[in-house]
């Protein structure tokens, strides 16, 4: 018996230096000095603070800036702890319904008229519950009510949309998008 267990617990030890420690100690690395922007958060600072993530989206609820998707994480929304989307198929009535009130929302606090066409993120929450983009449709239809809040030239604001655009992930994957925090930023700089 003694024959077997030395090895055994021999290899116990090896291993869990070798896949609990050594490799994730390798891998924090290799992650810290490749990608060290990412690893630590993709965080956005301004004045040396920490004011959100590249990666992760955010309430915002006052006028002056472009509102991001709804988000179903958590009970209020963009809970990280809690990421996740909904679970409610397209036929569920109250996807349906909730829906309809964010589209009857949208196009009020936008002064759109009942026969625009409202972007489906702006309606419906990302799988994760905290997607930081928008489309570019979403913004462009949000930017005459950034511009009246800030009192700025529409044409302006739609300026800094553009700016602001990624193409699709790959050049292929997805539609064009905006970062909502980095547009909101930009705004706050512009005046």
């Amino acid at each position: 018996m003694r024959r077997q267990l030395v090895p055994a617990v021999l290899a116990v030890v090896v291993f869990t230096i070798l896949c609990g420690i050594a490799y994730p100690l390798l891998a924090t690395a290799i992650g810290q000095l490749a990608f060290g922007h990412q690893a630590d958060g993709s965080l956005v600072r301004r004045n040396g603070v920490a004011v959100g993530s590249e990666l992760l989206g955010q309430r915002f609820a006052d006028p002056r800036y472009f509102t991001p998707r709804p988000s179903a994480a958590g009970t209020d929304g963009y809970d990280g702890a809690a990421s996740g989307g909904s679970n409610l198929g397209p036929t569920n009535p109250a996807l349906t319904e909730t829906v309809a009130e964010r589209v009857a929302a949208y196009r009020a606090a936008n002064g759109l008229a009942p026969g625009v066409a409202v972007p489906v993120d702006a309606v419906t929450a990302s799988g994760s519950g905290l997607d930081p983009d928008i489309s570019l449709a979403n913004a462009l239809l949000q930017a005459p009510r950034v511009a009246a809040a800030r009192d700025l030239p529409v044409a302006g604001v739609e300026a800094l949309v553009h700016a602001h655009t990624a193409g699709a992930t790959l050049g292929f994957l997805g539609e064009r998008r905006v970062n909502v925090l980095a547009l909101n930023l930009a705004l706050d700089s512009a005046g």
